[in-house]
């Protein structure tokens, strides 16, 4: 693992809001993981009148709260400052890919198809356009630049149930296609890919003006390490927080109801700030951003 300065302040969070009519159980993954690429040392979590019943790791090791939606109205809140490195994507070492006979077994589950990410319907596809491609970083990279190109993106909620090969037939859609189209593509050679989602800040790159929301991306096995791709925006950038990874997007769900519920009210915040005038629990307050222009500003 690269080793990083953590010299940055990043504020990230939510703030959900579910109506329903009877008591729906329900799992939040909201908070971000326990890697060293960040450090919170401000968090709050809340449900409202919902009590979660326990937190608890899953089997990705993704922090997942179990909660309880009540009737009427239900906000949850996650509220997080943390520290992060002012260095970019880093590909370091990402070469060589590992043989599938000397993979880790705990990763070979990330080289089967998944629901979102059907490799085995692409095998064919990919083949034909990155087959001459040299294994590893090279067919990697050469996958990211395909998608970025040939795919457009979308600015939306987008579709729920479209897996890689319909997003790459249609030829557009949100973030989460992007890393379900890289992930099953780079499957259909045997490399482990993993889907992730969390929060991205402008630091250092433009804000496009969009509103803020969650960020799917994923990560490849090479070199004994697992490496950040981007397909949306295919450079690399600064400032990840990662909440959750898994196989495809339903593992990194921000919420899973079991029940009806009517989801009425979504806003996200991830933003670079100074952390001598900013706590959790402060009104969000974009004024105070330090990123979302070209000049990475460490203060």
């Amino acid at each position: 693992m690269n080793w990083a300065p953590l010299n940055l302040t990043v504020r990230v969070g939510c703030h959900i809001t579910y109506e329903t009519s009877v008591p729906t159980p329900a799992f939040f993954v909201l908070k971000p993981r326990l890697e060293g690429k960040v450090l919170v040392y401000q968090e709050k979590l809340s449900f409202g009148i919902g009590l979660p019943s326990y937190e608890f790791q899953d089997s990705y090791g993704n922090i997942t709260c179990r909660s309880m939606l009540m009737p009427g109205r239900n906000d949850i809140r996650h509220d997080a400052l943390g520290a992060v490195s002012s260095l970019s994507d880093n590909r370091e070492g990402a070469v060589d890919a590992v043989p599938v006979a000397q993979l880790p077994t705990e990763l070979l589950r990330y080289t089967l198809p998944s629901r979102y990410c059907d490799s085995d319907k692409l095998l064919n596809f990919a083949w034909n356009i990155f087959g001459p491609i040299p294994h590893g970083l090279p067919r990697v990279q050469a996958i990211c630049d395909w998608i970025h190109t040939n795919i457009e993106y979308r600015f939306g909620p987008g579709r729920t149930d479209l897996s890689a090969s319909e997003v790459i037939e249609r030829r557009y859609g949100v973030c989460r296609d992007f890393a379900h189209v890289a992930i099953a593509l780079c499957r259909a050679f045997n490399l482990p890919a993993r889907y992730v989602t969390g929060h991205l800040p402008d630091i250092a790159y433009v804000d496009s003006g969009v509103p803020m929301d969650f960020h799917g991306y994923c990560e490849v096995y090479l070199g004994q390490e697992w490496f950040t791709f981007d397909p949306r925006y295919n450079v690399p950038r600064i400032g990840r927080v990662k909440v959750a990874h898994g196989l495809d997007a339903v593992d990194g769900a921000f919420g899973t109801i079991y029940g009806e519920a009517k989801l009425t009210h979504f806003e996200i915040w991830a933003y670079q700030v100074n952390p001598e005038e900013v706590s959790v629990g402060d009104p969000i307050d974009l004024s105070k951003r330090l990123d979302g222009t070209p000049t990475l500003r460490l203060r």
